[in-house]
């Protein structure tokens, strides 16, 4: 008869288990491997109050930054499109939020009570997000929609119309910096276990993640997700079936300029000033999330966002000589490990 386990036996085998779980992590889940390693090693480098300050504006920094990537992201993992004018959609949303509260709802905006700076935020959102929404409606018919499939062209062709989107900008707005005054509610912090923590960033991380609980929702449980996946794949197979992949498209590119129109409205609010190439300036950022998720991974998008906030805000603290050079150093570390990108798409 076969001896009965000994309980030295018993307890090594959960415990080689778990070793066997965390050696698979970075090939299973690098997404999450990675994430854990940037965000666990600063804190041998800096106090622990410090670090859990960087931590929290370093995440609520990655969703303002997902909330512009996620557009492009989606456009191109749902349509393979590459809009290089995505930058101009992200100045776009954030002078039209900043006309809607500055000017519209200044009243409301400055006001000591909270839900009066509600009626002067959820408007100057929605107006951010609706104007680069129409003007994505109109941007697609004429430059998008007659180089589907070409993604030379479409890079041409984009850059070319961010030059006119940008130009249209300055002789709207002028060509000056415009100060966005924070509402009275989100000014300051709150103190939490002896931590400030700011207000408007932690508004910040919980958008960003309802909107990521929202698109994944749209694109994995939805019909008009799988609807537009397959066009992609076989536009003539979902046109037989009575679809009309033309306006499915429309509404996801349409949908993709809200994301940056709202993206860049928060991200005003988060600077309290915009500019005319602010969104320019973003898209270092945004393309660098984009290549690092996983050329149109709505997941990928996500972690590669909030790797780019941490990252930048640990190296701009530790030494701030680098922080300019963070996120590209950390993109091409991740390609030279995973060509790939942390989250490849897995084309249906």
């Amino acid at each position: 008869m076969s001896a009965a386990p000994t309980s030295s036996s018993q307890a090594a085998a959960p415990r080689t288990g778990l070793l066997a779980r965390l050696r698979a992590l970075p090939e299973e889940r690098p997404h999450v491997f990675l994430l854990a390693v940037v965000a666990i090693v600063p804190i041998f480098l800096m106090p622990w109050s410090t670090w859990l300050v960087l931590t929290l504006s370093g995440l609520a920094m990655g969703a303002m930054v997902f909330l512009m990537a996620s557009g492009m992201s989606l456009t191109f993992g749902l349509m393979s499109v590459l809009n290089l004018a995505h930058g101009a959609f992200i100045s776009v949303g954030a002078f039209a939020g900043a006309s809607m509260l500055v000017y519209a709802l200044s009243g409301y905006a400055q006001s000591p009570s909270l839900a009066a700076n509600l009626v002067a935020i959820v408007p100057a959102f929605l107006a951010a997000a609706a104007v680069a929404a129409l003007l994505g409606v109109v941007f697609e018919r004429l430059v998008i929609r007659p180089v589907y499939g070409d993604h030379l062209k479409q890079i041409l062709v984009t850059v070319g119309g961010s030059i006119v989107i940008f130009e249209l900008i300055e002789v709207i707005w002028g060509h000056h910096d415009i100060p966005v005054p924070r509402p009275e509610a989100l000014r300051g912090a709150l103190v939490i276990g002896g931590i400030a923590i700011e207000k408007y960033r932690l508004l910040a991380v919980v958008l960003g993640l309802a909107l990521y609980a929202g698109l994944l929702w749209v694109i994995e449980r939805t019909r008009l997700g799988i609807l537009i996946r397959a066009g992609v794949e076989s536009r003539e197979m979902v046109e037989i079936h009575g679809y009309r992949i033309g306006l499915l498209f429309l509404a996801v590119f349409a949908g993709g300029c809200a994301l940056a129109g709202l993206g860049g409205a928060m991200w005003g609010l988060y600077r309290e000033m915009i500019t005319t190439h602010m969104g320019d300036e973003l898209m270092i950022s945004v393309i660098v999330v984009i290549i690092l998720g996983g050329l149109g991974s709505i997941r990928g998008c996500f972690y590669g966002a909030m790797l780019v906030g941490l990252v930048n805000l640990y190296v701009g603290f530790l030494e701030p000589r680098l922080a300019a050079v963070a996120t590209v150093g950390l993109m091409v570390a991740v390609l030279m490990w995973r060509p790939q990108g942390l989250i490849p798409v897995i084309k249906v």
